[in-house]
């Protein structure tokens, strides 16, 4: 894989929808779509668990937009409210 190939791919943030076997996730994006991924070597090499309701980062190839791979879970996954206060 060339560099330029690293640099087209598209990060998305997504919340997981389902768990299926074999590694599959189904991801729902911020767009409301729904696409196939899979966990990245470094998610699997430090052991991060993905459970139903995590927010995470998606990596889609711009030639293939149906599939992904989960780069990231993120910590927080409420989206930050704003401070003002009365």
């Amino acid at each position: 894989m060339s560099l330029s190939d690293k640099q087209n791919k598209i990060c998305i943030l997504g919340i997981v929808k389902q768990i299926k076997g074999g590694g599959l996730i189904i991801v729902e994006l911020q767009n409301g779509t729904m696409i196939d991924c899979h966990v990245s070597g470094k998610i699997k090499k430090y052991n991060v668990h993905i459970i139903l309701g995590d927010t995470v980062e998606v990596e889609i190839s711009p030639y293939d937009l149906t599939k992904g791979r989960i780069v990231k879970r993120l910590l927080d996954p409420k989206p930050e409210e704003s401070t003002e206060q009365k």
